[in-house]
């Protein structure tokens, strides 16, 4: 019956919240921007309607455009520098989860010494303890996957040695705002929306099947798994359809809160393995990958049955009535937004390379698998890549 549920972020969500940007409280003079490498923010506008927001709130911006899909430890050390080279005394991260992300990490490295990799748990991070607190840091969504906008964690690839790991934990890495707009997301591609949702979705049944599960939680990720279910199969059939935007954004953002009071499962560190050594593999869809065998496993091993069975129900199958419904109503949703035949191989993963990423999963982010319902061992691990290889 306990918990602990700390989200002290403002949220402004709905259509058109981005114009409310310049009525808000403003935590600095001087914004660092952060975006992708990409072209979106700029050739769809919305940089220059955020930076014409910040404007109308008296604040000068200095853009930093150079955040991968999976971002990198070398860019997060090169952001952090360029907001202290500009004076730029907050962060706004305008983007995904990969740059909401790696916006955290140089907002603590921007008043913090030495490297990102200094403050890392797992693998070869020295776990060292933040000493000053993060700049500020507002965060303008402008998908739906990684509920960044609502916790206060992020994830970082060290491309030197193969290792993609959580950051954070901090209560100052939690955005003071975040604004959720599903008219930003409108253009995101059909195949993103399926893999961010699918990310999004995966945050919440992780959470709700992991031993860290709550009363506090439960209620956060049945919701979430129930706007997945009703909206995302049409957001990726029409990215014009902004009730259904506003759907997946929803559970998105639940799903971020699922993370603060929860915690997910070796789910996802077995996609940040895959991930590590594979860059150009987007995240949902490494996810999507491993999902079928993934929850398979621990529905063969009847560990929480009552709890596969509601999440098929919130999913979609009202008449649910055993574990293996939960996996049966993932894959038709999976076939519903046409993202249920990806492979591995199409992404340079080899099959010989299986328990390389096993083993890298745990020594990364071995924490997950503690708060597996039950536990899983290395070899089961491998099993799991193995019958999802394609």
């Amino acid at each position: 019956m306990s918990y602990q549920f700390y989200v002290p972020t403002r949220t402004l969500f709905g259509v058109g919240m981005l114009n409310e940007l310049h009525n808000q409280t403003m935590p600095g003079k001087k914004a660092m921007v952060v975006i992708s490498n990409g072209k979106s923010m700029k050739a769809t506008g919305t940089l220059d309607r955020v930076l014409k927001e910040l404007s109308a709130a008296d604040v000068e911006s200095a853009v930093f455009d150079k955040v991968q899909a999976n971002p990198l430890r070398s860019t997060v050390m090169e952001g952090a520098a360029f907001a202290k080279e500009n004076g730029c005394d907050f962060v706004v991260a305008l983007g995904g989860g990969s740059v909401m992300d790696a916006s955290k990490a140089m907002a603590a490295m921007a008043t913090n010494d030495g490297d990102i990799w200094d403050y890392m748990f797992g693998g070869t991070g020295r776990g060292k303890t933040l000493l000053n607190k993060a700049l500020p840091i507002i965060c303008i969504s402008t998908t739906a996957g990684t509920g960044s906008e609502a916790d206060q964690w992020g994830v970082i690839t060290n491309d030197e040695t193969n290792e993609k790991i959580g950051f954070g934990g901090y209560d100052c890495l939690f955005p003071v705002l975040s604004i959720v707009d599903p008219e930003l997301m409108v253009s995101v591609p059909a195949k993103f929306t399926a893999y961010q949702g699918f990310d999004a979705l995966f945050h919440s049944t992780e959470c709700y099947i992991s031993k860290a599960h709550n009363l506090m939680g439960d209620m956060l990720a049945l919701t979430a798994i129930e706007n997945i279910g009703k909206y995302l199969a049409r957001a990726v059939k029409d990215g014009t359809d902004l009730e259904a935007r506003e759907g997946v954004a929803f559970a998105n953002n639940l799903s971020g809160q699922v993370m603060t009071v929860s915690c997910c499962t070796s789910e996802h560190s077995m996609e940040h393995a895959m991930s590590a050594y594979h860059q150009e593999l987007p995240h949902g869809a490494g996810l999507i990958m491993i999902s079928k065998e993934y929850y398979q496993h621990f529905v063969n091993c009847h560990v929480c049955d009552e709890r596969f069975v509601a999440m098929a129900k919130a999913l979609g199958k009202s008449d649910a009535s055993c574990a293996q419904d939960f996996v049966d109503v993932l894959v038709q949703l999976q076939k519903d937004c046409g993202v249920a035949d990806l492979k591995m191989s199409d992404f340079g993963i080899q099959e010989s390379e299986l328990d390389i990423l096993a083993r890298n999963a745990r020594e990364t982010m071995g924490g997950l698998f503690e708060a597996d319902p039950c536990e899983l061992s290395h070899e089961q691990c491998v099993a799991i890549y193995q019958k999802s290889y394609r």
